[in-house]
């Protein structure tokens, strides 16, 4: 029997035999007190209880809760005559509740449910009262409401105590054969009550006894409930991601699934979002890892630790794949247009621009637009690998944007090229906003100037740095300056500047101060810009 252990011994009966096959001896022969145990053939034979008849207190808490004062005295002998009859165990609660029917009130018979209930009484009676209840059509709201508390507190106390998950897995299912029918919500709180008592493998132990066995309602609403947790196993997935363990709440998934139990499809997408999380904590313990390295304050990785990073990373795109491949087998339009954006997220934070790009092409065609900060991530990733291809696709897409949102676009573009070292493009782009009006930010104006500075180290080529300069005079985004150029081989300095006089000659105060002394081969670079 899979009820609570009573503090004062038990007293526990059999239940009809219309549902007694579905009971799990296991369960009821690990919770039963020998010394209180009544045998059934007793009621059978028509012999007494072995215990001495007595009748006992009815003062409980759901007792006062459930009678008022002024129902007190209402209480007439039919009630207790049914209590001491059904304590006998002669007969079948049904033939002594279907002979007093017209003797008990409503009332008096959500009594009788609270009476057998109680820590010490016989708890199969009560069950077998509601199933009595529900047989005669004579079970309302507020009896079924007192019926589930009665269950939820039984459930509660299993919990609390040092008890087998097949004992609450047993209580269930004889809740569902008198009709109680114990829905997601059922197991949600069972789960629930696992999880605040720190037993999470017990949860987890929990659904999988569950929906083994059947019976009993493991899936929650078709769309995904209020808060889109699906059923049972994507319940404990999603607390799996809220406590932080990612990775655990993905693999517990991919174990239902592998293992036959068919998860429903919401938890494949609660998986796939723990992966999104899981790699942007990857992605940051790199960045920090890469910070580390370039500062100084860690050695160079040695090829084993790259190589474990390397595995991790294809470790979760593969959890991906399985995932998503799964979740859109299983469900619909909207549900893969849910499992694109997934992955658009996953591949973004992981770098794989092509990836992440093909992605957002699925979701146009479903027809839903994917986030424009997303988008604007994707682009920026494709050029700092300089995927020409997917850069010119998804400028094409941005056509249409507002000229606040293009800006955006455009500088996420910028410092894409920037992040790659692709300098030259990264001024195009630059040029290219303000062709079209946009202002581009002053830090990105530095970064790009700042790498052309660094191709003129390199090459020697200062044409794209004079080109961009000129733009910035003529966007009144730079003052008056000069470019001074001196070429050592032929002791020659050439002089390139932008803006009008530079000299005030009534002062003759001059309005430049250097910035920029560079060498490249034999050729020194002075830069002056305006103090102005």
């Amino acid at each position: 029997m899979a009820l609570p252990s009573p503090a004062g011994g038990y007293s526990v009966r059999l239940p009809s035999s219309h549902y007694r096959p579905l009971l799990h001896p296991k369960s009821l022969f690990n919770l039963l007190n020998p010394n209180n145990l009544r045998n059934p053939r007793f009621s059978r034979n028509r012999c007494f209880s072995v215990r001495p008849l007595r009748r006992k207190p009815l003062a409980s808490d759901r007792f006062s809760r459930l009678l008022t004062s002024d129902e007190e005295g209402l209480v007439g002998e039919s009630f207790l005559e049914a209590i001491e009859e059904l304590e006998r165990m002669v007969r079948d609660p049904s033939d002594v509740l279907a002979e007093m029917t017209d003797r008990l009130s409503a009332r008096e018979l959500q009594l009788v449910l609270v009476y057998f209930a109680q820590e010490g009484r016989d708890s199969y009676c009560a069950l077998e009262v509601f199933d009595w209840l529900r047989r005669e059509n004579r079970v309302d709201g507020e009896t079924m409401e007192l019926m589930v508390s009665i269950a939820c507190g039984w459930i509660q106390r299993i919990i609390g105590g040092e008890h087998e998950v097949d004992d609450v897995v047993g209580l269930l299912n004889e809740m569902d054969c008198v009709g109680l029918e114990p829905g997601f919500s059922m197991v949600e709180k069972v789960v629930s009550l696992y999880w605040d008592r720190g037993k999470k493998e017990e949860a987890v132990v929990f659904v999988k006894n569950v929906m083994g066995r059947g019976g009993v309602g493991v899936y929650g609403p078709k769309d995904g409930g209020e808060n889109g947790r699906g059923g049972a196993v994507g319940y404990i997935a999603w607390k799996m991601m809220v406590d932080g363990n990612y990775i655990g709440a993905v693999k517990m998934v991919i174990e239902f699934k592998e293992s036959g139990l068919k998860p429903d499809v919401y938890s494949y997408l609660i998986a796939l979002t723990s992966l999104v999380k899981e790699q942007k904590e990857l992605s940051k313990a790199l960045r920090r890892l890469k910070g580390s390295l370039k500062a100084g304050k860690i050695d160079k990785l040695d090829g084993e630790s790259i190589s474990h990073i390397n595995n991790y990373q294809s470790e979760l795109i593969r959890y991906a794949a399985c995932l998503s491949e799964w979740a859109i087998e299983e469900g619909n339009t909207r549900i893969s247009s849910v499992v694109y954006e997934r992955l658009l997220a996953m591949y973004a934070c992981a770098g794989f621009g092509l990836e992440a790009e093909r992605q957002i092409w699925q979701m146009k065609l479903l027809g839903k637009e994917p986030d424009k900060e997303l988008y604007d991530a994707v682009l920026a990733t494709c050029a700092s690998q300089n995927e020409v291809s997917a850069v010119h696709r998804l400028l094409a897409g941005i056509e249409d944007r507002n000229a606040e949102h293009r800006k955006k676009s455009l500088s996420w573009l910028l410092r894409g090229y920037l992040k790659g070292g692709y300098y030259l493009d990264a001024s195009e782009t630059l040029v290219k906003m303000l062709d079209l009006g946009l202002c581009p930010e002053y830090i990105d104006r530095a970064a790009v100037l700042e790498g052309l500075r660094k191709i003129i180290r390199v090459s020697g080529n200062i044409q794209p740095y004079i080109k961009l300069c000129k733009y910035l005079y003529d966007g009144d985004l730079i003052g008056p300056c000069l470019v001074y150029m001196y070429i050592k081989r032929y002791k020659l300095w050439i002089i390139c500047s932008f803006g009008p006089a530079l000299n005030n000659s009534s002062t003759g105060q001059q309005w430049f101060h250097i910035t920029r002394y560079m060498l490249c081969n034999d050729i020194h670079f002075i830069i002056q810009d305006s103090e102005n």
